[in-house]
């Protein structure tokens, strides 16, 4: 999936928040969760995320998402990794 078709699915699913990110080499985010739903697409390198007892890596061209409240780590690959991540925050889903 490119970058056009994200964005555009995004913003067709109510996520109307995107952010371009990106992690430093080996960089560790420890456990937490956040208070929105995520969905990413990773643009450049790789990045590890661990939750529910999986451990999933993504690279470049991959979509994954995260609902709300799911707790994880973050870990980026040796090269870091770039990403577009959108968020719905969940007063937001019912618009």
């Amino acid at each position: 999936m490119n970058r056009a078709e994200f964005e555009a699915a995004l913003g067709a699913e109510g996520f109307h928040e995107i952010v371009d990110r990106r992690m430093e080499g080996g960089a560790f985010n420890r456990e937490h969760a956040h208070e929105f739903d995520a969905r990413l697409l990773v643009l450049e390198g790789e990045m590890t995320i661990f939750c529910e007892g999986e451990e999933r890596t993504h690279r470049a061209g991959d979509t994954f998402a995260m609902k709300a409240g799911s707790l994880h780590t973050e870990k980026s690959g040796p090269e870091g990794v770039r990403y577009l991540a959108g968020r719905r925050y969940p007063q937001e889903k019912s618009r």
